[in-house]
């Protein structure tokens, strides 16, 4: 594997290289982690980032006393509501005028997105939270929508907080179990699909309403 492949698997897997990271960067871990998850909810092109799973495992590191608990909570809980908040507007100020450009989008989508907004915007922002990709748009599509910046900051930090304690204490709680440390590739896939059956859930309501 070539250098550049290694280092885009290293980016795309920073959950798989913990270890390696921790050993390789010391207390400058905590400045990655920061960055990782920052980018994982503050930009748009980057959604493919670990979230859950790099939260998961950074606890079970944590339980074992490689990392600080209370460090990386701070760490992560900072990187998700700034991220998001930037996330915000940046759909704010460039995301009406790009899809406005594009010819098979209509401004009607637009208000839709707008009332959406106004009426489930704070559901849906600390929904998404959970769910890997949808965490990564919504707040830039509240931003497009115009959500009020006060009322979607309250329930960003909610639900950045939550989803912070949920993923990185769940580590930190369950990771010293045995079973969890030998099947640890195996739980974090488990995350992932836990994360994404929200999705499938909705889809499925949405069709049951229409019939």
């Amino acid at each position: 594997m070539s250098v550049i492949n290694t280092l885009i698997d290293v980016i795309l897997h920073v959950d798989k290289y913990l270890g390696i990271i921790v050993n390789q960067f010391g207390i400058l871990t905590y400045l990655v982690l920061f960055v990782v998850v920052f980018c994982e909810t503050g930009l748009v092109f980057t959604p493919f980032l670990p979230g859950d799973s790099l939260l998961f495992i950074s606890g079970t590191f944590a339980a074992n006393k490689i990392l600080n608990i209370y460090t990386l909570f701070i760490i992560f809980a900072l990187a998700c509501i700034i991220g998001d908040s930037v996330n915000y507007w940046i759909g704010s100020f460039f995301g009406e005028k790009v899809f406005l450009k594009i010819k098979f989008f209509r401004k009607d989508y637009l208000e839709k997105t707008k009332d959406f907004y106004k009426k489930h915007g704070g559901k849906t922002i600390i929904l998404a939270r959970f769910v890997p990709i949808v965490r990564t748009f919504a707040p830039f599509v509240a931003g497009i929508g115009k959500m009020d910046y006060k009322r979607f900051l309250l329930f960003n930090v909610f639900g950045g907080i939550l989803w912070v304690l949920v993923f990185l204490f769940g580590g930190f709680f369950f990771g010293k179990i045995p079973f969890v440390e030998k099947n640890l590739t195996l739980i974090t896939y488990f995350i992932i699909v836990i994360s994404v059956l929200p999705v499938f859930f909705e889809i499925i309501r949405a069709k049951m309403r229409k019939k």
